[in-house]
């Protein structure tokens, strides 16, 4: 079985203060892809190239303190790819995929951090131009290879992804474009589709059990008025290998729970 974690991890420094070694050492995840990191390879160096056995690969953002992506693996990579080709988002360490290519098989895990819309119209506007400019990269992604994106998306997809959706529905992560957006991307006809949201096809119905942030105001974590905002979005083929998905919302690194999905895959 490979046990596949993703985890929007508020800051490396921060989330290993809270013991996140520990528990990737109990889990044992044989791959594990992060986001914002909020470090640059300087801070990374002689600290944080290996977590709990884990070898990681790293797109760092170029403001300082902010975003940034990696990915954590027991399993050598064919190739790294760092970003996805756009001037804007590359420069803010948004995306990083490892390759792992046989003579018989083509199969990716990527990590990503979509942009937030929470601080404003422009930062609105920004993530409206990723969504546009990243579905076309994942539609020649899926025509070439298998491949699971793990990241803190920051869109909750329906209803049952949200405590309050009524409340949310002009908000960013719930905006009508933003979830369209997804559906599309989910559609098992349309030829913009054709991906699967791996933790929806083992529960297709979860709600409170099914959130993976909680904001750090009020007492959200604690009422459970949480998003789900990180996800598991795999090739058909892949995606049918999922066997079970874990949300360890008790394990309070940072504002996200880890999301583990275990599949019946050999690398």
């Amino acid at each position: 079985m490979f046990k596949l974690t993703s985890l929007n991890l508020n800051g490396i420094r921060s989330a290993t203060s809270k013991g996140l070694e520990r528990w990737l050492d109990a889990s044992r995840p044989d791959c594990i892809c992060v986001q914002e990191i909020k470090a640059q390879q300087a801070d990374v160096a002689g600290r944080f190239e290996q977590l709990a056995g884990l070898q990681g690969h790293f797109h760092f953002a170029e403001k300082k303190g902010y975003s940034g992506v990696g990915i954590y693996t027991r399993h050598e990579p064919s190739d790294v790819r760092i970003g996805y080709g756009s001037p804007e988002f590359d420069a803010e360490g948004r995306t990083l995929e490892l390759r792992f290519d046989t003579p018989a098989r083509k199969f990716s895990i990527v990590s990503a951090y979509f942009p937030s819309g929470s601080s404003g119209d422009e930062r609105q506007q920004a993530k409206f131009r990723f969504l546009e400019q990243f579905h076309p990269h994942l539609m020649q992604q899926r025509g070439e290879r298998e491949f699971i994106l793990c990241g803190d998306i920051n869109i909750a997809h329906q209803q049952i992804d949200l405590k309050n959706w009524r409340s949310n529905q002009k908000n960013s992560g719930f905006l009508p474009e933003e979830r369209a957006w997804m559906t599309k991307l989910l559609h098992t006809t349309d030829p913009g589709g054709g991906l699967v949201d791996v933790y929806r096809l083992l529960h297709p119905e979860t709600t409170g059990d099914a959130y993976t942030w909680w904001s750090n105001r009020g007492q959200a974590w604690a009422n459970n008025v949480g998003w789900r905002l990180d996800y598991h979005l795999a090739s058909p083929s892949i995606a049918q290998r999922a066997r079970a998905a874990s949300i360890y919302k008790e394990e309070r690194f940072s504002d996200h729970a880890p999301l583990t999905i275990d599949y019946e895959l050999a690398l």
